[in-house]
């Protein structure tokens, strides 16, 4: 019989925000918007959740560390990807999102296998998160009322000129700063 261990409550959290993934997505192929915002919200409030007790009480693991942005980024590209096959949102949102993620996670990749530097989370990438989920939120809301789709299309804007400044910001710290140090 599992045992539940409440050091890992941070990775159950993280687990649990992965099994919502499918669940977002089918709620929204089958246009069960509402109920699609709500298990999106109750993803996003994991999140939140579990980096506040894994920081509190000091139960950050290594395997945290690489699941939950993981599921940050399961979590956005899966729902956005339904978004566009519902032709809430273009596609082109996708393409510049995930060429970002790919970037990131191959230049992390990268830096990992030469044990460079480990990109840590900055200001700038939670909010490009925030920035996504606001974007996705008016999404879903879009379909209850119909007024928010006039406006849900700028906070993708938003969301993406923040993901760019993100990694742009990134960047710089990896050349000005981790590699500098690494010398």
């Amino acid at each position: 019989m599992l045992k539940f261990n409440l050091k890992l409550l941070p990775n159950y959290l993280t687990v649990l925000r992965l099994i919502l993934v499918p669940i977002i997505f089918s709620l929204i192929l089958l246009e069960y918007y509402l109920f699609a915002f709500i298990i999106f919200v109750i993803a996003s409030f994991t999140d939140i959740l579990d980096g506040r007790i894994a920081r509190k009480y000091n139960l950050v693991t290594d395997l945290g560390r690489l699941m939950d942005p993981l599921a940050d980024k399961l979590t956005q590209i899966s729902t956005i990807s339904a978004l566009i096959m519902k032709g809430i949102i273009p596609f082109w949102i996708l393409v510049i999102l995930t060429s970002k993620e790919l970037i990131m996670i191959i230049v992390a990749f990268i830096l990992y296998r030469k044990q460079i530097v480990t990109i840590q989370s900055k200001w700038y990438g939670k909010l490009a998160t925030v920035m996504f989920f606001v974007a996705i939120v008016f999404s879903l809301l879009s379909k209850i009322f119909i007024e928010l789709s006039k406006i849900t299309i700028y906070f993708y804007y938003i969301a993406l000129v923040s993901t760019l400044f993100a990694a742009v910001m990134y960047g710089k710290n990896l050349i000005f700063n981790d590699l500098k140090h690494k010398k």
